[in-house]
């Protein structure tokens, strides 16, 4: 008898994907500097010529003397904000995750919308608070509002879909102050080591984490190359000895990039000029979209653009419904009595015969 070969299964050769690279984060949000700056310049030039149409058509001939944001400004005032989230975080007590995923969504709703639209001072309530609940850190809505002056629940609720959207339902995000706590674990493994590692060193670091979130860094970088540029910072030979330990021909962290890195830190990862962002928003006041600003005729007249197609919704759907009870039951037909299912109990042939 002829025996039947079995073949081995044939392996996978095709290569996996670190995890990383598979996220969301990677594919979407990831940008060189120049396209960063392409995004937000185009960005904020078509905010400002539709802004401009609409006070045009408002008043004509108004709009010449409007001292519009540029890009640059647009990111000045975001990145205020940035540091409101970390206040009212230190506040509220939040742990370091909360912080860091509000103020990543709040620098990428940015990069779908301008602040002549949407004031960070709104969107920055609606970001923190989803990412309570994204963290799996949740807070009442009440309990939240009652601890922020001048806010009520509807201030934050109503912009929650708005900045879902605008992250494209894309919740997760891989932090740098995780991949700190990773390489952390992994310096005090180092054979031969003669540097003592004070809690100190590891304090110092992700300060510096933190200033980055003041930056583009996450948007151009990976969160360990970011977290390897902090812990340099903090302990510049003990992250040598690191590097050197992980470097190989297979994976290779380019000191050059850790370097830049540092750099953007260094020079950017600070507070903004109080001063600076009082005038930007001075400014604000004069060239915001005039459909959110109550009162206004635009606003007035998108109002009633939205009342009339609620209206004609309204009107469809009653339409339907009458013409429904017309021709019919409107709760439906009636359920035949005979139903075929799969055996006929009314079939007493039982073969006797």
């Amino acid at each position: 008898m002829a025996t039947l070969a079995i073949e081995p299964p044939q392996e996978n050769k095709a290569k996996k994907l670190p995890i990383y690279e598979a996220s969301t984060q990677f594919r979407n949000w990831r940008f060189s500097f120049e396209s960063l700056a392409k995004v937000r310049g185009s960005m904020n030039a078509v905010a400002v010529a539709a802004i401009r149409k609409k006070i045009e058509a408002d008043e004509p001939g108004s709009s010449s003397d409007i001292p519009f944001l540029t890009a640059d400004e647009e990111v000045l005032l975001v990145k205020h904000y940035i540091t409101m989230i970390s206040r009212l975080s230190g506040g509220f007590k939040f742990p370091e995750e909360v912080e860091a995923t509000g103020i990543t969504y709040l620098k990428r709703f940015y990069l779908k919308n301008t602040v002549m639209d949407w004031h960070p001072k709104n969107i920055m309530l609606t970001a923190l608070f989803l990412a309570t609940k994204t963290s799996n850190a949740p807070l009442s809505l009440e309990g939240y509002t009652r601890l922020i002056p001048k806010t009520a629940p509807s201030d934050v609720l109503d912009n929650e879909f708005l900045v879902a959207q605008s992250l494209s339902f894309e919740f997760s995000v891989w932090h740098a102050h995780r991949a700190l706590w990773g390489i952390w674990l992994d310096v005090q493994t180092l054979p031969d080591s003669t540097v003592k590692l004070s809690p100190d060193i590891y304090n110092s670091a992700l300060s510096h984490i933190r200033a980055s979130r003041l930056t583009d860094a996450e948007f151009v970088y990976t969160p360990s190359q970011i977290a390897l540029a902090a812990f340099s910072l903090a302990a510049p030979e003990v992250a040598a000895r690191w590097l050197e330990s992980k470097n190989s021909a297979a994976h290779t962290i380019s000191p050059n990039v850790i370097e830049e890195i540092k750099t953007l830190i260094q020079t950017q990862g600070h507070p903004t000029n109080v001063e600076a962002v009082r005038e930007v928003d001075r400014r604000l006041r004069l060239c915001k979209n005039p459909e959110k600003v109550p009162g206004s005729k635009a606003y007035m007249a998108k109002k009633a653009a939205e009342e009339k197609k609620a209206e004609e919704k309204r009107l469809k759907k009653a339409e339907t419904l009458q013409k429904a009870m017309d021709e019919g039951d409107p709760f439906g037909s009636e359920i035949p009595k005979s139903r075929v299912g799969l055996v006929d109990y009314e079939d007493d042939d039982d073969d006797d015969d």
